[in-house]
């Protein structure tokens, strides 16, 4: 009697696992459509439809680290984008990688490629690859985007394992010769 009961038992944990598994599948189906959606609606030109990707209150941080806040503002600056810099541009979501925090809230890694942009003023080249990082929120039965960072993206390189790392336009300085007291927070 116990071993035909374990033996129901362990035929019923699947039947839970895969009933759960089947709810996060079709979460991350819904993040996935919510992401053709962006794509489509940049390709578009269209800042509305774009700008309806967040909650009311969402925000974007940009590659260029221009950080808009709330649904009105995204709409107003990406008006501004497609009238010139972004006219020309098509996005291409290349990867969507999501991880569910809980039934509501999501972290969502977004890798791209951009073609036809053109730079904006002082910016010395346009996207062309990046990593945007999106918080989502669930909200009456739709994922929206409630934080967006985005990011540029070059080929990942190892890190140098003997030449000293110094910023830009500091001269090397010998070895043989101590640094000032002065000098103790420098590179």
């Amino acid at each position: 009697m116990m071993k035909t009961c374990l033996v129901g038992l362990l035929f019923l944990l699947p039947v839970g696992l895969t009933s759960e598994s089947a709810a996060q599948t079709s979460e991350v189906a819904a993040i996935r459509e919510l992401q053709a959606r962006q794509e489509g609606a940049w390709n578009r030109h269209d800042a509305e439809a774009y700008a309806d990707l967040f909650t009311e209150d969402g925000d974007v941080v940009n590659v260029l680290g221009w950080w808009w806040r709330g649904r009105a503002e995204i709409k107003s600056k990406l008006r501004g984008a497609f009238a010139f810099v972004f006219r020309d541009s098509k996005l291409t979501i290349t990867e969507v990688h999501v991880r569910l925090l809980d039934p509501s809230t999501a972290i969502v890694h977004v890798r791209w490629k951009m073609e036809g942009a053109k730079a904006p003023p002082g910016v010395s080249d346009p996207p062309h690859d990046g990593i945007q990082l999106q918080v989502l929120r669930k909200a009456s039965g739709r994922w929206l985007i409630a934080s967006f960072q985005n990011t540029n993206s070059v080929p990942e390189s190892p890190f140098p394992k003997r030449t000293a790392i110094r910023p830009k336009g500091q001269a090397v300085r010998s070895t043989s010769t101590p640094p000032h007291n002065n000098d103790r927070h420098s590179w």
